[in-house]
């Protein structure tokens, strides 16, 4: 065998390499390969208990307002009874001490303070026949004493029976009001959180896109915060490409660039990112030689309303070097 022969073969092996990690062809155009990426939604629920249904599978495509997944509501139609009847048993303490005391509690209040004011009075009465039994020798000094006690006695019943007619006729005390209030206005906050969580007891697509992963199936108990199922909006996808430093000053913002797939279809595409820092480059797109090497992350977004690129296909791009040379602003 020629000597001359293994120096061939090893040119023609390195020619796709180079190809891969960005550097011009001949002919000067960049040739980049990459991998596809795309939006993903993790769908999850806001409200923790058993997922009841999950009416979309993996491929399923969804549109914004889809029905993703419901969650059983008993406790949280339970809670919410609860809380229903707390609301009401707060409305009616706050009317009771807005409104102020019935006309028949005043009515009764007031009947106490004439009792106090009879009693008052015959109170006295025995305690004046009492020191004029007492002045003429015929009373006691104790039977003094016991109609004055029984005289002190109603006087005090009298000023306690007309401080609670004040009272009652003054209603209740603002603060009294105020808190009332408040304990309504908690009752009612706390009925609309639970409404809000039955609603998101049922969980809806905020994007249009396809179902490309379920997480959670029908009849486990999920927690707040649990993933269901990931959505992908393959209308907003693009592909990372990395090239090397004497590439990069060759590429602009917004440059148009040709996306082709293995299969040989092609698309274009748009330059929406260029990394201001260099990074080794990622295991999956060189050779093990390759991959010591610093390049620079380059996005290019894709036209892509049919689905043609899907998340990890592997795609190349070309780009023609732009006319200056000089240095791409980098895209932070």
């Amino acid at each position: 065998m020629p000597r001359h022969i293994p120096q061939i073969a090893f040119l023609l092996a390195l020619v796709p390499v180079l190809a891969a990690c960005g550097d011009g062809k001949d002919d000067g155009r960049i040739v980049a390969s990459g991998h596809v990426e795309a939006t993903e939604v993790r769908i999850s629920t806001k409200v923790g208990g058993t997922l009841l249904s999950r009416p979309v599978d993996e491929g399923d495509p969804v549109k914004v307002g889809t029905e993703i997944a419901r969650i059983d509501t008993v406790d949280l139609d339970l809670a919410l009874r609860a809380a229903e009847a707390e609301r009401s048993q707060a409305d009616a303490d706050y009317r009771l001490k807005k409104s102020g005391y019935r006309p028949e509690d005043v009515a009764e209040a007031e009947a106490r303070v004439a009792q106090a004011e009879a009693d008052l009075d015959a109170a006295q009465k025995d305690l004046d026949r009492m020191e004029a039994l007492l002045a003429t020798g015929s009373g006691t000094p104790k039977s003094r004493d016991d109609a004055l006690a029984r005289r002190d006695v109603a006087k005090a019943s009298l000023a306690a029976a007309r401080e609670q007619l004040r009272k009652m006729r003054a209603g209740f005390r603002p603060e009294e009001i105020d808190a009332a209030k408040a304990r309504l206005a908690a009752a009612e906050a706390r009925i609309a959180q639970l409404r809000q969580n039955v609603r998101d007891a049922s969980i809806v697509s905020p994007t249009n896109g396809i179902v490309t992963s379920k997480i959670a199936e029908p009849g486990e108990l999920l927690a707040p915060g649990a993933p269901i199922v990931v959505i992908t909006d393959l209308a907003d996808a693009w592909l990372n490409v990395y090239v090397g430093e004497p590439s990069l000053g060759k590429i602009r913002l917004g440059q148009e660039a040709e996306v082709r797939t293995d299969g040989g279809e092609t698309r274009k595409g748009h330059v929406t990112f260029i990394a201001s820092q260099a990074e080794f480059t990622p295991k999956n797109v060189q050779t093990e030689d390759e991959r010591v090497k610093l390049v620079y992350k380059v996005k290019i977004g894709l036209e892509n309303a049919d689905g043609l690129f899907k998340p990890g296909m592997p795609a190349t791009a070309t780009l023609e070097p732009v006319a200056d040379g000089a240095t791409a602003e980098a895209a932070r």
